[in-house]
């Protein structure tokens, strides 16, 4: 339930990725895969992609490590700032919203 007029392209929110704390990836895989900007030997070579890498922290909220729609191993979740979340990432955001909330 999101208004599209504030939701950005990544033409606008790319450059901004590197003066961010913490940028929370749900519900995607290859479109925020570092290998489509960084190794031209990927499937994804220049794919556009949000370069959420860029930010100090990045947490990642996927049930599992499967690879995104390409079947491409995606190198960001094993990047220094990545932390990944396990499970379900409706309950997880809930559970984040609860205990800001508290």
């Amino acid at each position: 339930k999101v208004p599209y007029d504030i939701v950005l392209g990544m033409e606008e929110i790319n450059d901004d990725f590197s003066d961010t704390d913490t940028v929370l990836v749900i519900g995607a895989n290859d479109t925020v895969n570092p290998a489509a900007a960084e190794n031209p030997g990927s499937p994804l070579a220049g794919m556009p992609v949000l370069e959420v890498w860029k930010a100090r922290n990045v947490v990642v909220f996927k049930r599992g490590m499967a690879t995104g729609y390409a079947g491409v191993q995606n190198p960001l979740f094993f990047k220094e700032n990545t932390s990944m979340l396990f499970g379900d990432a409706k309950a997880s955001v809930d559970g984040i919203l609860n205990a800001l909330r508290a």
